[in-house]
């Protein structure tokens, strides 16, 4: 998906490029629609791949201190508990 998002941002290029050589606002009209549909694949590339990149028993939230769950799950860095 994001080689066709690539490939949209060289065509939304091409189609400025031709706007501004002609003065045509149809062809400025064009490079506003493919890059807007570039951005739109973007996006959803981006939110599939963080949904995409939850690992089991790391911590969700990311908060320090989280302990994971889990047989391989130690004590938490810094934590009291002992060894």
């Amino acid at each position: 998906m994001l080689v066709v998002t690539l490939a949209l941002a060289a065509v939304g290029f091409a189609l400025l490029v031709v706007a501004l050589m002609t003065g045509s606002v149809v062809w400025a009209w064009g490079c506003i629609v493919v890059c807007v549909a570039g951005a739109v694949l973007l996006l959803v590339s981006a939110l599939a791949g963080k949904k995409a990149a939850v690992v089991p028993g790391k911590p969700v939230s990311g908060v320090p201190g989280e302990r994971r769950s889990g047989p391989d799950a130690g004590p938490a860095p810094g934590s009291d508990e002992a060894d």
